[in-house]
């Protein structure tokens, strides 16, 4: 099974025009996966490679344009550039023997911000060796450097693959589950999926996919079922199970129907805690307390999708809301990796982030935090509204 984009650790390449940051790319992928030239700006929007890189494992390369194109056309691609440092799990700083300057340094200043690992490879050593001083300004901030050739390094890769090994984020190198460990192996678990307008013809979603194949890899027996056919499916059993996990948008339904003393949560809650922070979003939900009228709140979606007749962020997640407050709230939907300026917003309500990956998650709930602006996401919103979110995230206690 071919590993997805957002389970993947994400590597941005970044540096100024013609430093050879594709041809870096190239070397490491052992393919032609970006244009090189020695024309400046060749690259000129985000290349996207996914590969195995043994012995990390699943990775996607971000090879992007050059920080110093300052073109009318080159200050878009640079803005496309810096939108990327949130989809990035660790940074490469491509430079040359000409060592680095305030391009780089705010680089590494936003890189330190959003607590990003990063290494320097200071390329073209062929051509010429870096000067000692200059040498020494990037030692300064770091000893993860490369100081190499793209053209006749033949070591390159191996050198690479050390640094990124000592470079891999916690999250990455202890892979969590997503829900197997919440449950003993061998234990019974039933996946509510409802077939509904959101369900897509001869499929179930990607977090459903994700969370079944998850515990059938920590050795649980999942029994699948509509909500319609849960009450059926529980008096079958001989035992009750251990964990009964729901699609958000059937949480009445199925609560009323699994008994106290079973535990049950959802998948999108699964999703907070395995992309996000699921105490950062339960703090969130209880913001919705405090909204009053004329408050603006912000739907956010990391994808962007056909929006159906009872979409769960422009319909379902709006009538909830106002139907808990009260209130007559002002509610803006925006989806894509961009991150639109929320000055404005009391609450930001994030989609369960099945296409993308915990670093853009992340990266969203930090921005939130500075802005002093409550963020939660679609499962917590779902559960709170509902009156029933402390028995839906009791299990991660």
């Amino acid at each position: 099974m071919k590993t997805l984009k957002s389970m993947r650790l994400h590597i941005g390449i970044f540096g100024k025009t013609n430093v050879g940051k594709s041809a870096f790319l190239n070397k490491i992928t052992n393919q032609d996966t970006s244009i090189v030239s020695d024309i400046a700006g060749t690259t000129t929007d985000v290349v996207e490679k996914s590969m195995e890189l043994l012995p990390i494992g699943p990775v996607n390369f971000l090879d992007t344009a050059g920080i110093d194109d300052e073109t009318t056309l080159g200050e878009k691609r640079i803005e496309k550039t810096k939108k990327i440092i949130n989809r990035t799990d660790i940074g490469i700083i491509i430079c040359d023997y000409n060592g680095i300057d305030n391009y780089e340094k705010d680089l590494i200043k936003e890189f330190n911000s959003l607590e990003i690992p990063y290494l320097i490879v200071i390329n073209k050593n062929d051509i010429r060796e870096i000067e000692p001083n200059k040498l020494n300004e990037i030692a300064e901030l770091t000893d993860n450097i490369i100081i190499t050739s793209t053209l006749s390094d033949k070591d390159l890769i191996y050198k690479f693959k050390d640094k990124l090994v000592k470079l891999l984020p916690e999250d990455f190198v202890n892979t969590p589950k997503i829900a197997g460990d919440l449950i003993p192996a061998k234990s019974t678990v039933i996946l509510v999926i409802p077939i509904d307008k959101e369900a897509p013809k001869g499929r179930i979603i990607l977090p459903q996919v994700q969370t079944l194949r998850d515990l059938l890899d920590s050795d649980c027996m999942s029994y699948v079922v509509k909500e319609t056919e849960l009450k059926d499916a529980l008096d079958n059993l001989k035992t009750p199970p251990s964990l009964v996990i729901t699609d958000s948008q059937a949480f009445k339904t199925v609560s009323e129907i699994v008994p106290e003393n079973i535990p049950l949560t959802s998948f999108s809650i699964l999703f907070a805690r395995l992309k996000g922070d699921l105490s950062a979003f339960k703090q969130g939900a209880e913001a919705i307390e405090s909204l009053k009228d004329g408050d603006k709140v912000l739907i956010l979606e990391s994808c962007t999708h056909h929006a159906i007749e009872d979409d769960i962020g422009r319909v379902k997640i709006p009538n909830l809301l106002k139907k808990r407050t009260g209130k007559n709230l002002i509610i803006e939907n925006y989806a894509g990796h961009d991150f639109p300026d929320i000055s404005n917003y009391k609450l930001i309500i994030h989609c369960g982030a099945c296409m993308t990956n915990r670093r853009e998650i992340l990266s969203r709930i930090l921005k939130a935090n500075e802005a002093g602006i409550p963020i939660t996401n679609y499962g917590i919103t779902i559960s709170y509204c509902l009156g029933i979110l402390p028995r839906a995230i009791k299990i991660f206690e």
